[in-house]
C-alpha cells in the first residue's frame, strides 16, 4: 500500500466526524474487576485526528482494558468516553452504533476458521452496515490488494502465515470505514520475522491519516510512529507527550527505569 496508489483513510472517515476536536476523549474513567483490582485510575486522554497514541508500559499496566474500554467491550465504572464529541459511555448510548465507528484489532486474529478470507472481510459491512454483497466484496478486494493480499481473498485463514491473516485482521476492521483503529498488541502472537510486514501496515495507515491508538511493546516502532506515547503504569498515565520527550527525556522515574530495561533488554 503507498501513497499512491490508494484513497487515503482520511478520506474514508471525515464524512464520519470533524477535526475540530479530538476523535477520542477519556475523562476520569475508573475501572476495576471485583472489589479491589482497580486496572485504570482516573485515566483522562484525548486522541487527536489523524494521529497515533502509542500505548507503552510493563504487561498488566492497563493498557488492553484501556482499548476495550474504548470499545466498550467493557463498561468502566467511573468516569466518561467520548467519540467525536458525543458520550458513548452514556446509558443511552447504543453500544452496536459505537463499534461500528471503532475498528478493533487484537492480538489473537480472531478470524472465523471456517470463511475464507474474503467472508470474514465482508461479514460486518453485509450484516452490520447492510452493504450489498457486491459492495462489500469490492472493498474487500480493494483493500485486501493494498496490504499486499490481493491472491488471498479466496483462502481459509490456516493456509495463511501468521503476518497474513494479522493483515487480514486489519483490513477486517478496515472494512467498515471506522472513524478510529484501535490496535491491542498486534504483533505480540507473531514470530519475530513477521513483524516487520505489520507494522509497515500501520506506517501505511499513519501515512494515509487513519487515528490510531495501540498498544504496543514494539518501542522502537512506538517511537517511529507516534504522534503521542503514553506511559501507563499500574493503571495511571503516568507520563505522557511526544516520542522525543517520553523516549528521550522522560519526567518520572518510574518510566525512566521502564526505558533502561527496556534498553538493556536490546529492545529500543
Amino acid at each position: 500500500m503507498t501513497a499512491d496508489d490508494t484513497r487515503t483513510a482520511a478520506d474514508d472517515t471525515r464524512a464520519t466526524g470533524g477535526d475540530d476536536g479530538p476523535v477520542l476523549r477519556l475523562e476520569s474513567v475508573r475501572k476495576t474487576f471485583g472489589r479491589d483490582r482497580v486496572v485504570l485510575r482516573d485515566v483522562s486522554l484525548d486522541v487527536a485526528p489523524h494521529t497515533v497514541t502509542a500505548l507503552i508500559g510493563a504487561s498488566g499496566s492497563g493498557k488492553s482494558t484501556l482499548l476495550r474500554c474504548a470499545n466498550l467491550l467493557e463498561e468502566i465504572d467511573d468516569g466518561a468516553i467520548f467519540l467525536d464529541g458525543e458520550e458513548i459511555t452514556d446509558p443511552r448510548a447504543d453500544p452496536d452504533a459505537v463499534r461500528r465507528r471503532i475498528g478493533v484489532v487484537f492480538q489473537s486474529y480472531n478470524l472465523f476458521p471456517h470463511m475464507t478470507v474474503l467472508q470474514n472481510i465482508t461479514l460486518a459491512p453485509r450484516r452490520v452496515l447492510g452493504v450489498s454483497r457486491e459492495e462489500a466484496e469490492a472493498r474487500a478486494r480493494e483493500l485486501l490488494g493494498r496490504l499486499g493480499l490481493g491472491d488471498k481473498a479466496g483462502e481459509y485463514p490456516d493456509r495463511l502465515s501468521g503476518g497474513q491473516q494479522q493483515r487480514a485482521a486489519i483490513v477486517r476492521a478496515l472494512a467498515v470505514r471506522p472513524r478510529l483503529l484501535l490496535l491491542d498488541e498486534i504483533t505480540a502472537a507473531l514470530d519475530p520475522e513477521l513483524v516487520g510486514e505489520v507494522l509497515s501496515v500501520v506506517r501505511d495507515l499513519k501515512a494515509d491519516g487513519m487515528t490510531m491508538v495501540l498498544a504496543t511493546h514494539e518501542m522502537g516502532f512506538a517511537r517511529e510512529v507516534a504522534d503521542q506515547v503514553c506511559f501507563l503504569d499500574n493503571g495511571v498515565v503516568l507520563e505522557r507527550g511526544t516520542p522525543q520527550e517520553v523516549f528521550g527525556n522522560p519526567r518520572q522515574e518510574r518510566t525512566r527505569r521502564f526505558l533502561r530495561r527496556i534498553v538493556e533488554a536490546g529492545r529500543l
